[in-house]
């Protein structure tokens, strides 16, 4: 199976789950983080947090989810509940020691996803504009949207017009454009960045995977996840988010145990787009809840 390297200044190395290969880097050593991307993401989505991270003292994974980057992309029901299993399954093989998670927008809900059903896995997290889901559910969207939207998804997972849709999405002047809306930097979609998101919509089965993530189930929300996790949480939120608002963010906000700033002039990825900002933040709750090494 054709699959695409991430960037070489991440060391990539390979992982076997369940007869498929799995792509993740790793740096540095002390406290593990492991950083989980989005939806259409890779490890390569945190080139500009990983090798900070590392040098503050910290050893940092980041893995690439079955579907994505990287990694295999088999034709399979993709579903949250399939990658915290892969999450678990990384965690017993590679770092078995409590962790810290690190997730943006779909991995901000697989990182509360496992820190609610395996505490023991992890002593915090921290949430970069988590989703509220994998897919929005019905009752989120107005009516002419939702006619909009469940017509897009029976036309992407139709075996006849689903490869024609998906060649047009993967498109490098689709990618940027969508990139646009969800940057406020426009300085900070750059040829990189484009690539980094064109190169695994290349690879063999990546219109499944994406047929597949479009018709699966939301998953637990947030809601439903934060009354059963204990451990320490920071939530960091891109203020001009047009796909996961900030008005979503009062959800942490109204939790006293949780830390949360709002990141000015950013949009959905802002450990990306503003990484002189979200860096600092970051090794600064680190260092409060924990001890890096020396």
């Amino acid at each position: 199976m054709v699959t695409t390297p991430p960037p070489p200044v991440l060391n990539p190395q390979t992982w076997q789950w369940q007869d498929h290969t799995i792509c993740y880097t790793v740096a540095g050593t002390g406290q593990p983080l492991l950083l989980i991307h989005g939806f259409g993401a890779s490890i390569g989505h945190w080139r500009h947090n990983i090798p900070v991270l590392a040098a503050a003292g910290y050893q940092v994974y980041a893995l690439d989810l079955l579907g994505f980057g990287g990694s295999d992309k088999p034709a399979l029901d993709y579903t949250v509940e399939l990658w915290v299993e892969q999450i678990k399954d990384f965690w017993a093989a590679k770092i078995q020691r409590p962790m810290v998670m690190v997730g943006n927008s779909i991995g901000g809900l697989l990182s509360l996803m496992v820190m609610a059903d395996s505490p023991e896995l992890t002593q915090g997290g921290i949430l970069l504009n988590c989703a509220g889901g994998l897919n929005h559910r019905p009752d989120e969207l107005n009516l002419p949207l939702r006619v909009v939207m469940g017509l897009f998804t029976k036309f992407v997972s139709s075996p006849l017009t689903g490869p024609f849709l998906f060649n047009q999405v993967r498109q490098k002047g689709r990618i940027k454009n969508t990139l646009y809306q969800v940057y406020c930097d426009r300085a900070a979609v750059t040829d990189d960045l484009v690539d980094l998101l064109y190169q695994p919509a290349c690879d063999r089965g990546a219109q499944q995977v994406f047929a597949s993530v479009l018709t699966a189930p939301p998953g637990p929300s947030p809601a439903e996840l934060l009354p059963q996790i204990q451990q320490p949480l920071l939530v960091l939120w891109g203020e001009a988010d047009p796909w996961t608002p900030i008005s979503g963010s009062k959800l942490y906000q109204d939790q006293p145990t949780i830390t949360f700033h709002p990141i000015p002039n950013a949009g959905h990825c802002p450990h990306d787009e503003a990484p002189d900002r979200v860096n600092p933040l970051i090794l600064d709750w680190l260092a409060t809840q924990f001890s890096p090494s020396p």
